[in-house]
């Protein structure tokens, strides 16, 4: 069934003035954000259309939006590839390319639960019961970070300001690099296209042993005043990271020499952190994304449902392998769309934004390879660390 028909667009339009509806699959942001002070155009037709014609899809298929049988299999594969290769690596692996092997295949195991497990449970597209959700984000302090300030930077900063500098903590790197236009420009960012792939790998570290302190004992998250976790959370927060500590240290050093301990813990780690940049970027910081900045009287120029199609880019979406190790992510337009569908829906979803958005007018930009989308985002970081003009 076609469910991209043109006189969807009349329908929509006439209808503009009537309320989006109460579909929560499509996260429409607050329009305006006092502490941010930036503000989005009304949204006449686009979203709109978009809700209509994924709710019909869901209506008229097979399709659950969460629950999926899909995304249960897919945690209980996950889960059980991180639990095996961590006690290959701890319990048996006897010599250093064994060790070598099963730290990548550790880190490869812990980018999949960020990507696909804790993602949709941050996101509450898991399931539609909220303590599976929270369950399911909770994966997030099993492996080191926070599901507390995980959700609070992601979900309520990166979604709704996605790209726009100084407002997006994602495309901060401080003085390490430059990924946007509007950032200050230092003269060794002329290499960032060589050296940030080095840090990319660390991301994790960084977020396991200094973030998440830093926020929970200053009260800020990057230029954000945040409010600390307390009763649940707190708890959660702080058995997150013993458990955290007791898996990645305590455990294997009572195996180990502690520098093999700290080799390979490195090792996965950087896998891990590399993995979960690398989509991140692939998804936003290349050619094709717009990287837009709020007009001081009039806000940002277009809905928030267009700046997120028009900042974000797709890759390899044929490519199904990538596809399910990723969580859909390498269909990022459609996830930032649909946030609280589960992702196991994004290659379906696909087909209906990418029409809609020809039909009336939004750029909607996708690479047909991972490797084109890596090297535009090469591309991207050369560009970026030249000199402005």
């Amino acid at each position: 069934m076609n469910y991209c028909q043109e006189s969807d667009v009349q329908v929509a339009k006439q209808e503009s003035s009537v309320s989006l509806g109460k579909s929560d699959e499509a996260q429409a942001a607050p329009v305006q954000q006092e502490d941010l002070r930036v503000k989005f155009a009304s949204d006449e037709v686009f979203l709109k259309l978009l809700r209509q014609r994924v709710d019909a899809m869901f209506e008229t298929t097979w399709r659950r939006r969460r629950d999926c049988v899909e995304m249960y299999i897919k945690t209980a594969v996950v889960f059980g590839w991180f639990a095996m290769s961590y006690v290959l690596l701890v319990f048996w692996a006897t010599s250093w390319w064994q060790a070598s092997l099963l730290a990548i295949s550790l880190g490869t195991a812990l980018a999949g639960i960020g990507f696909t497990i804790q993602h949709d449970g941050s996101h509450a597209s898991y399931s539609s019961r909220k303590w599976v959700n929270n369950l399911m984000a909770m994966s997030l302090d099993l492996i080191g970070g926070s599901s507390y300030y995980w959700q609070k930077k992601h979900n309520n900063v990166h979604h709704i300001f996605t790209n726009i500098t100084g407002h997006d903590g994602d495309i901060e790197l401080g003085a390490l690099g430059r990924l946007s236009p509007h950032q200050p420009h230092l003269s060794f960012h002329r290499l960032q296209h060589l050296y940030l792939w080095v840090p990319y790998g660390l991301v994790t570290i960084k977020w396991q042993l200094y973030d998440d302190f830093r926020s929970l004992f200053g009260g800020k998250m990057g230029q954000f005043n945040i409010d600390r976790p307390k009763g649940r959370n707190l708890w959660v927060f702080v058995i997150g990271k013993i458990t955290f500590f007791t898996l990645a240290f305590v455990i294997p050093m009572l195996m180990h020499q502690w520098y093999w301990v700290l080799l390979f813990f490195l090792m996965a780690s950087f896998v891990q952190g590399w993995l979960l940049s690398i989509v991140f970027q692939l998804a936003h910081c290349v050619e094709e994304a717009d990287f837009p900045i709020p007009d001081s009287d009039s806000g940002m120029e277009n809905s928030w449902a267009i700046h997120q199609v028009e900042t974000t880019v797709n890759f390899a979406t044929r490519n199904r392998p990538l596809t399910w190790f990723t969580g859909s992510l390498n269909h990022q337009v459609e996830h930032h769309l649909f946030p609280k569908i589960c992702h196991v829906n994004y290659p379906a979803i696909a087909v209906i934004v990418e029409q809609t958005c020809r039909e009336v007018g939004v750029k909607y930009s996708s690479h047909e390879t991972f490797w084109s989308s890596l090297k535009s985002h090469f591309r991207w970081l050369k560009k970026m660390g030249r000199a402005p003009i």
